[in-house]
C-alpha cells in the first residue's frame, strides 16, 4: 500500500532530477542545486512514507 508521502516523494525525486540535469546541461549552478535539494526532499518524503506504512502495519498487527 502506498501513501501520500511516498507518492509525493517520488514526484519530488523525479522533478528534482530533471531540474538538476537541466542545470548541468545549461551550466546553471543555481538550478542544479535547486534540483538536488528537491531530489533530497523527495528522498526524505519517500522514507517517511515507508516508515508510516511500517508503523501502520505494526499497529494493525497489534490490533489483531
Amino acid at each position: 500500500m502506498t501513501n501520500k508521502n511516498t507518492v509525493k516523494g517520488v514526484g519530488n525525486q523525479i522533478a528534482g532530477n530533471s531540474k538538476e540535469a537541466a542545470g548541468k546541461v545549461t551550466g546553471n549552478k543555481k538550478l542544479e542545486a535547486e534540483g538536488r535539494a528537491q531530489e533530497l526532499k523527495g528522498d526524505v518524503q519517500r522514507a517517511a512514507g515507508k516508515a508510516e506504512e511500517k508503523l501502520k502495519k505494526v499497529a494493525d498487527d497489534i490490533r489483531k
